[in-house]
């Protein structure tokens, strides 16, 4: 459980800091102001990336093996910008979260995305482990 709770504060900042870094890449928040609910939109993203990502992502990437292999992983940015499209039309119908301005700011976000919760996840990896029985 303290696993997917930093797992998903991982997301929520990384989400965070590529919507500052990338201009096509932003989150309306359900009650624009205040802070808490600018959070809790984030953690909400976050949680829904996670979803799609576990859910559908697998998916993808099962099926389009042979397409990783063919090009060296490089379809995997194209696979994440995807997906981040499929976390807007979710967040659109709900009626706040994530806005992509289209599928290349998507990708390039993914990629933003993916690097910045790479870096979170080495410094935080200490919290997640599990500690060894002996």
């Amino acid at each position: 459980m303290k696993r997917l709770i930093v797992t998903l504060l991982i997301n929520a900042v990384a989400l965070w800091l590529t919507t500052l870094l990338v201009t096509g890449v932003h989150v309306v928040p359900f009650e624009p102001g205040s802070t808490l609910e600018v959070v809790l939109t984030y953690l909400l993203v976050a949680l829904i990336f996670g979803v799609v990502n576990g859910v559908i992502g697998t998916t993808i990437r099962v099926l389009a093996f042979p397409l990783y292999v063919l090009t060296l992983g490089l379809v995997a940015f194209i696979v994440n910008g995807f997906l981040l499209l499929i976390v807007h039309w979710i967040s659109d119908a709900i009626g706040f979260g994530l806005v992509v301005d289209g599928f290349w700011w998507g990708v390039l976000a993914a990629f933003v995305l993916g690097l910045i919760s790479w870096v979170l996840g080495i410094f935080l990896k200490p919290v997640t482990r599990e500690p060894r029985k002996r």
